[in-house]
């Protein structure tokens, strides 16, 4: 598909945004609704295959039934020319896979607000009896604003339809396959909840758990192995987050939480101070079945792992006192005693006094309102606090995803160690359309960023708005726009061109006329006698070669002469501007008479959307008549036949 072509009669092809084994995903703008879109085209060689037409169908199905801000939304499906596609929403940013590596470590509270956000989609989508079977990083896009959008249900399937599972298949990437998956059994509610694990272990880890050189290797590890601890990798994971990835990725599905729901409030409190001393989370025993898959690559591998001898350590050597050491005369019992008792009594002091210091003292909450979280999270660490629950809510005044308030306020005075709550902001839903022709755009630009929406500028050459100014918006003033939907369009004035001015010494004056025409500069000319320069040719000009000017500005030069005794005299012409039937542009062609110049030679030809004063030069002999004629719109307008110097 190449870029520029319809589909569906409406959708441009722009680029290419990736390719997959079932179907290419592209960039493209929506001619009717005026807006980008990614479009999923199911690949040629395979729009006669059954199964995949029943898969990429079954993802259309199951992504039109969920409308969740978290969850990428479908908008059109259909055929063109036997191509089946699907519209979905465009999400600009990154897929997790690739925010992980590009960010990690990536800040506590900023993982739990993460995975807050998948576990909201999944949750919902459950809610509608549809569950993923393919949950990973690559299918969770994240936008530059930490907004996350889950989306590929290619291989969903509904609570229902247990036909669908295929068994000695491997549905979904092995890296977060649930061990029942692999196995071939019906895959529910608690192996989406396993995938849900193993992308926090990887959002805190940078890595997933188990690696293989085979997709067999790899599940066999998930069968056979511990999950191993996050805490190993970063000590400061609390024990009550670790245990939200020991008990989401448990061997045993019973042993999982019952519910997206149940994991989501788990993992909320996960940082309190009040979960600090929790206990690591032990499954209570094992399902006792064979953990052998059924595919026959399957058996092999456990053949041959099962052929691997462990090896044993090495018994280690016992240390001798030397025989002629000879011993030391053993304390006084009561002395060693008293020593011991005065030891113990200055230690607890000092412990009890440091413990109540570092336990007990307040600390003043500083004020973080306006921060971003990471931002906010730095300031609260400076003052001994920690973040604590991250809330989300719609507000028209605060900048999306910057901090509304916290919980205590500012001010307050809060135990060291302590957790402050944040409310961010979600930015607003709509509002109404406000004329930014004029302002500052990248200030604009920003505001409305702040608000929530996807925002477009392009920077245009202008003679009439100073640079850095709107010139345009897409959407009118009082227009009501959304942004969800809405892309914001700015064109911003980068000044009036810099026009360089190359060297025109030894040029005939015809070069520099059409150099000004092009330029719309005004050109005057004035002669000199020269016997080294040929006649009509530049002697010298101002401003000289590699200085600028700007549409408008003046091109003097001096040309060389005979002696035939021309002067050159500067003209100036009003053109008015015809603004009728709604035109905002009027084309405008000057032609002229004079010693170099016939009326039908075209002298200049300009775009005004305004009335319009020009200086034209008549270079005329002596006793010579000039004359000019305006064409606007393809009609002469003025004229005059009488210019003498």
């Amino acid at each position: 598909m190449n870029p520029g072509n319809i589909i569906g009669g409406r959708y441009r092809i722009i680029r290419s945004l990736g390719e997959g084994g079932m179907a290419n995903v592209y960039l493209a703008h929506d001619t009717v609704l005026d807006r980008d879109v990614s479009v999923k085209l199911l690949r040629l060689d395979l729009r006669d295959d059954p199964s995949t037409m029943r898969r990429f169908h079954r993802e259309a199905l199951s992504a039109t039934q969920l409308n969740d801000p978290h969850i990428v939304g479908v908008y059109d499906v259909g055929e063109d020319n036997g191509l089946q596609y699907m519209v979905m929403q465009y999400v600009q940013g990154t897929d997790l896979k690739d925010y992980i590596k590009q960010n990690y470590p990536i800040p506590l509270p900023q993982v739990v607000d993460i995975m807050k956000q998948i576990l909201s989609a999944v949750e919902a989508a459950h809610a509608h009896g549809i569950i993923h079977r393919d949950l990973k990083p690559q299918n969770i896009l994240i936008d530059e604003n930490k907004n996350i959008k889950i989306t590929d249900f290619g291989i969903a399937v509904a609570t229902s339809q247990n036909s669908l599972t295929q068994t000695n298949t491997l549905m979904g990437s092995v890296h977060y396959l649930s061990p029942e998956q692999a196995r071939g059994s019906v895959a529910t509610k608690q192996s989406d909840i396993y995938s849900l694990g193993i992308i926090l272990f990887e959002l805190l880890t940078g890595s997933v758990p188990f690696e293989g050189e085979t997709a067999v290797a790899i599940a066999l590890k998930h069968f056979r192995e511990d999950m191993p601890s996050v805490r190993t990798v970063n000590a400061h994971i609390p024990q009550a987050l670790e245990n939200v990835v020991l008990r989401s990725t448990a061997k045993i599905p019973a042993e999982r939480y019952g519910s997206v729901r149940e994991m989501a409030v788990d993992l909320s409190t996960s940082l309190n101070s009040d979960r600090a001393e929790e206990p690591r989370w032990n499954s209570a025993g094992d399902d006792g079945k064979t953990k052998v898959l059924s595919a026959a690559e399957i058996s092999k591998q456990l053949k041959a792992t099962e052929m691997e001898d462990d090896k044993e350590d090495e018994p280690k050597e016992e240390s001798h006192r030397s025989a002629d050491k000879k011993p030391k005369k053993p304390m006084d019992p009561r002395l060693k005693k008293g020593l011991i008792g005065l030891a113990i009594v200055v230690v607890l002091t000092i412990a009890s006094g440091l413990s109540w210091w570092f336990m007990f003292r307040e600390v003043v909450v500083p004020d973080v309102e306006g921060k971003t979280a990471i931002q906010a999270e730095k300031v609260l660490h400076k003052h001994g606090l920690r973040v604590g629950n991250i809330t989300r809510s719609m507000n028209a005044s605060v900048a999306k995803n910057h901090i509304i308030s916290t919980s205590p306020e500012y001010s307050t005075k809060k135990r060291v160690n302590g957790t402050v709550d944040l409310e961010l902001s979600a930015g607003v839903k709509s509002m109404k359309m406000g004329k930014y022709v004029g302002e500052n755009g990248k200030s604009i630009a920003a505001y409305l960023r702040g608000k929530g929406f996807h925002v477009e500028t392009k920077t245009v050459y202008s003679d009439d708005v100073a640079k850095g100014k709107i010139i345009k918006q897409n959407k009118k003033k009082g227009k009501m726009v959304y942004t969800d939907k809405d892309t914001i369009k700015l064109t911003i004035s980068a000044g009036k061109e810099q026009i360089k001015v190359p060297n025109f010494k030894d040029q005939d004056i015809t070069v520099v006329q059409q150099f000004a025409n092009k330029h719309h500069l005004q050109l005057t000319t004035q002669e000199k006698e020269s016997k080294s320069v040929a006649n009509n040719h530049v002697i010298s000009q101002t401003p000289t070669a590699g200085q600028y000017l700007t549409h408008g500005d003046t091109l003097t030069v001096t040309l060389s002469s005979t002696g035939n005794n021309t002067k050159t005299t500067n003209i100036q012409i009003n053109i008015p501007f015809d603004g009728n039937g709604g035109k905002t542009e009027n084309r405008v062609q000057i032609y002229i008479r004079d010693a170099r110049h016939n009326l039908g030679m075209e002298y200049q030809d300009i775009t005004i959307n305004q009335e319009t004063t020009i200086n034209v030069p008549f270079t005329l002999k002596n006793g010579q008549m000039g004359a000019y004629r305006v064409v606007r719109n393809g009609r002469t307008i003025m004229s005059a036949v009488n210019i003498t110097a």
